[in-house]
């Protein structure tokens, strides 16, 4: 279960809310049906169309062969090709399963050989995620890699270890079907920021040992509510007027504020959704994040003091995962007043104390979901993206191309001489 908190908002800025709430209800049954114009983005709508129980099945047992006979899986992918899989990975990973590691997002030679110093004498297994297999990051990964493999185990193990996930017809499928590599979809009608609940991102999750079942129960019941609610009060189309309600009154910066180190790697998801959705026609709200307490020791001073031009969203886990008291030893170090607190305690004072300094000066959201899980994963993931389509639908951009990255990437194929 997913909350919205609006009470930390000022009543003129609530009444700008509610008025763009008034003025977009109509657009609240367009997206909960999927418009056509869209149609071949909305994979991703309907949870079963990618994660249904046969789907979550065949990919269990790919990721169960993995996990059996891997030490390290290399997750090949860039942008929305793994940061899904890696927001779960990295704030649910348990000891015991193979170590995920990452490639494929970055060019620098010296990370690029880290990575490959850590795979030494561990059995390696390879999935490298490209829709159309054109971007250089991935590409040029997957290639240093499958040397790598075919040097350690011969041509016919390396094949063994190697997966893809592509798009069908694509050039990444006739490479697998050329050499024997084991293919599965990336579907082509969900764009890479949406593909969490797919192939694109279970599989790494099932191989480090997430619950995939949980993570797509988890996202069909956000779906179910969401689809139901078609009033005001559904959650996801308050939090997209009220990001609307913040660009119109002229701010241009949302923070995700968090004071749970587990989602670190969820920020990066969140940030990319909104960046490339969002960030057209000088249009949008720039989308930033912070880990709390940390960062209150550093931009919490701009938050509070600078120039206002930003919408904070703060992101809380209803029940704590663990507990932690302090206690005193004797010595004189001026924090009795904290024996027999528990660390779980000062967390959440904290996060109302900043809440309440901050929203004296700006808006301030709280979404708060019920436990930091594999269904609260899931439910993350399609909160967000659904808000993010309504979102874009009321700003008035297309949520679903991104044709900033494409007029990079055309400039640096010419300077690589790529016909």
């Amino acid at each position: 279960m997913i909350t919205l908190h609006e009470n930390y908002l000022d009543e003129p800025f609530a009444a700008e809310a509610k008025e763009v709430m008034a003025q977009n209800l109509s657009l609240l049954n367009q997206v909960s049906k999927g418009e056509a114009k869209y149609r071949d983005s909305l994979g991703w709508l309907n949870v079963s169309q990618w994660a249904d129980k046969d789907h979550l099945q065949r990919i269990q047992e790919l990721a169960d062969k993995v996990r059996n006979n891997a030490d390290a899986f290399v997750l090949i992918g860039v942008g929305g090709s793994n940061n899904a899989a890696r927001s779960v990975i990295e704030a649910l990973k348990t000891e015991g399963n193979p170590e995920i590691i990452y490639a494929g997002n970055t060019l620098s030679s010296n990370a690029l050989n880290r990575m490959l110093s850590s795979l030494e004498g561990k059995s390696v297994y390879i999935d490298c995620i490209a829709k159309n297999f054109e971007t250089l990051e991935p590409g040029a990964s997957f290639r240093i890699l499958r040397k790598y493999l075919e040097d350690t185990y011969g041509e016919k193990g390396a094949a063994e270890r190697i997966i893809a996930t592509g798009t069908k017809g694509s050039s990444l499928e006739q490479l697998c079907r050329d050499n024997g590599y084991e293919f599965l979809e990336f579907p082509e009608d969900i764009g890479g920021r949406y593909t969490a609940i797919s192939n694109v991102g279970l599989l790494p999750m099932a191989v480090a040992g997430i619950d995939i079942h949980a993570v797509a129960r988890g996202a069909a019941e956000m779906e179910a509510r969401l689809k139901k609610e078609c009033t005001p009060d559904n959650p996801a189309y308050r939090y997209a007027c009220i990001r609307n309600a913040a660009f119109q009154h002229g701010y241009r910066v949302e923070v995700l504020s968090s004071f749970e180190p587990q989602l670190r790697w969820f920020y990066k998801w969140w940030q990319q959704l909104f960046a490339e959705s969002e960030g057209k026609d000088g249009k949008g709200l720039f989308p930033s994040c912070c880990e709390f307490s940390e960062d209150l020791h550093s931009v919490g001073q701009f938050i509070q003091s600078g120039t206002h031009v930003l919408l904070e969203t703060f992101l809380t886990v209803k029940e704590g995962q663990s507990s932690l008291v302090i206690h005193g030893d004797g010595k004189k170090d001026y924090f009795d007043y904290l024996n027999g607190m528990d660390f779980k305690d000062i967390n959440q004072i904290d996060f109302e104390a900043t809440i309440q300094a901050h929203s004296k000066d700006l808006p301030c959201l709280n979404v708060e979901m019920e436990r930091l899980d594999a269904c609260g994963f899931g439910e993350l993931f399609y909160f967000f993206q659904y808000a993010c389509y309504i979102s874009a639908e009321i700003l008035g951009v297309n949520p679903f191309d991104q044709p900033g990255v494409e007029a990079y990437k055309a400039r640096l194929f010419a300077a690589l001489g790529k016909e």
